[in-house]
């Protein structure tokens, strides 16, 4: 049951306004975040209006307190809410997770006097022409080598200023403008010619790839027929998603399912009148159905370009949002509930892949919680912890006392903040010694936290060291040096055993144990973390050793470590095995051949720069 006590007087407190509303449990989280037209009608309906869906009480029974913050308009309050949302990650709202990879869009900036195709993960309001998501079996990958085969234009990132043709230019992929093989009138025309053909305008290609595989076919080059095949099997699918009867450019349709107690979204996007591979997001937020769908979208377009028309399935007043999202576009944005139509049998469908969502991943959903917001429950109890909500781990990383760099990874509910992650360089200890490495490396964390920089503004709940009594003790006391007295653990790797400051004898959980399974999952990203930046650094500095031999940039350098691993490797080979490695040529193994075994070497190296980036990400 909500803390009554503490939350009654507060509602008369409330202002008729619009704002965002901020609910709290016992232990200071924020557990959900909502928008509201008039702030005291919506907080007064969670606590006093009954009966409530089961996901909406279970929230309001975790409640001890609330926030909130006013704005000047609904607009606003919806832009706010988003804001606090992806920086606090409640664990009832509903929240669009990355899935890296499902999402590509192909990017062409028509300014440029020769536009490249690229591929990209995140659209930008750049003045650059954005086409896609492509995902499923439809990639963007997949609809380049299309745009390549049938129109030429270039994907490379190179200047216009080559010597020769590249290797696309001789397979019949590219027009090559960069060594004037094509005038620029005639590469336009071939990149408008594409640029109708991704909104859907030009259907010339499947005819010209045809074309180009029975030419291949004749010419008895298979390789290059089956290619061709491919690539049109690829637009007879996309063909086949055209949307027939129907004349709509670009448009997204939303809808948002719920049994009372699980949620889920579905997405489907439209562009040049064709459906693509949508996407589907269970949760279990606490709001109503229009405010939860309006969030959604508001976190959905964060990162994905606006269309002009959005179509949902839940009757609400989305004016706000639609004047959010055109301010975003840059033009008029309307969102609207279809009532007939193929527009309503899209939404329908829609609807149909958020339900099979929603049951498909109830179970899935269950173990994932349990795997994070109770492994977090559980921690507290085992260790008699307050919170631990935000988890912070520090892991020391070098060879020898080379190279030495540091990781601090974190954890929100259970969950990798990714955002929240540092790396950094150790600067004050010489030698090999880890308990100094991680003294400093607290004492900096911790002291741009006093200092009042924001990106080390919130302090940790629990802060987890690897290794054991030893470590434990060195890092509590750097932590103390600095001020702060925050609950710390080491987690030792041999036996799993959980070391506190608050006794000698360690914590011993059941290794099937979700708390200690979380604890494990935080040292292990740390120490991935840690080891991944230790390589790039230590890669870096021999790499460049390597780039002061006359010829050798840094697409070689890396050429020679991959195949050879080390520097000492490569100054023990023979000029014959430096002259067949992969990418080398004859003059460039001998110049590094000469530089470790003849009169060159020692002379005119270049000198080093620092590249040490102290506490930055």
């Amino acid at each position: 049951m909500f803390n009554a006590e503490k939350i009654e007087p507060k509602i008369k407190e409330l202002p008729e306004k619009p704002g965002v509303y901020i609910m709290k449990d016992a232990l200071g989280n924020i557990i959900y975040v909502g928008k509201a037209v008039i702030l005291k009608r919506r907080v007064t309906q969670y606590f006093r209006s009954s009966p409530k869906p089961v996901k909406v009480q279970a929230m309001v029974d975790s409640v001890d307190d609330f926030e909130y913050r006013v704005t000047l308009t609904e607009a606003d309050a919806l832009v706010l809410e988003a804001t606090l949302i992806k920086k606090h990650m409640p664990r009832y709202n509903i929240m669009l997770k990355d899935d890296k990879g499902q999402s590509t869009y192909i990017r062409i900036d028509p300014r440029e006097k020769y536009p490249n195709l690229e591929i990209t993960r995140h659209p930008k309001r750049d003045g650059a022409k954005y086409f896609g998501p492509y995902g499923g079996n439809i990639t963007a990958k997949a609809i380049a080598g299309v745009v390549k085969s049938v129109y030429g234009v270039r994907t490379c990132p190179r200047k216009m200023s080559a010597k020769r043709e590249c290797l696309d230019w001789h397979i019949g992929l590219c027009l090559a403008p960069c060594t004037g093989s094509v005038t620029e009138r005639e590469y336009r025309d071939a990149v408008k010619g594409a640029v109708d053909f991704l909104t859907g305008k030009d259907d010339k290609a499947e005819k010209l790839i045809k074309e180009k595989m029975s030419s291949a076919a004749e010419a008895e080059d298979f390789e290059r027929a089956i290619k061709y095949r491919e690539l049109l099997a690829l637009i007879r699918s996309m063909n086949a998603r055209t949307l027939a009867g129907l004349k709509m450019k670009d448009a997204d349709f939303f809808a948002y399912v719920t049994d009372g107690l699980r949620s889920a979204v579905c997405t489907m996007p439209v562009r040049g009148n064709k459906l693509l591979a949508g996407s589907s997001h269970a949760s279990a937020d606490a709001g109503e159905d229009g405010d939860a769908l309006m969030s959604f979208i508001m976190q959905y377009y964060e990162n994905n370009p606006v269309p002009s028309e959005i179509y949902v399935n839940v009757k609400a007043d989305y004016s706000p949002l639609a004047a959010c999202l055109s301010d975003k576009r840059g033009g008029t944005v309307k969102i609207s509930v279809p009532e007939r139509g193929q527009k309503r049998d899209l939404i329908k469908t829609t609807e149909e892949n958020a339900r099979e969502c929603m049951e498909k991943t109830a179970d899935k959903e269950a173990r994932e919680r349990e795997k994070t917001y109770g492994a977090c429950d559980m921690l507290c109890e085992k260790l008699g912890l307050k919170s631990a909500r935000r988890i912070e781990c520090y892991d020391i990383s070098h060879i020898s006392g080379t190279d030495k760099v540091a990781s601090g990874v974190c954890f929100i509910n259970g969950a990798k903040a990714a955002g929240e992650y540092r790396r950094y360089r150790i600067k004050t200890v010489e030698g090999n010694d880890d308990f100094h490495c991680m003294a400093e490396v607290l004492g900096r964390r911790l002291a741009h936290a006093a200092a009042g920089d924001e990106k080390f503004a919130e302090l940790p709940d629990l802060i987890v060291i690897d290794g054991g009594k030893g470590q434990l003790h060195a890092a509590y006391d750097a932590m103390k040096n600095a001020g702060f007295d925050l609950p710390m653990v080491g987690l030792a790797k041999r036996e799993e055993e959980i070391f506190t400051t608050l006794s000698s004898a360690p914590v011993i959980l059941p290794r099937d144990s979700a708390a200690l399974k979380l604890l494990q999952r935080v040292r292990d990203e740390a120490h991935r973390f840690a080891i991944t930046y230790h390589r790039n650094t230590r890669m870096k500095r021999i790499g460049t050793e390597l780039t002061k031999i006359e010829g050798i940039g840094e697409k070689k350098s890396k050429l020679l470590l991959k195949a050879y691993g080390s520097v000492d490797r490569i100054k023990q080979l023979p000029l014959e095995a430096l002259e067949t490695t992969a990418g080398m040529t004859k003059p460039a193994a001998r110049a590094v051949y000469e530089y470790y075994h003849g009169d060159m070497g020692g002379n005119d190296r270049k000198t080093e720069k620092d590249d040490d980036n102290g506490g930055k990400v």
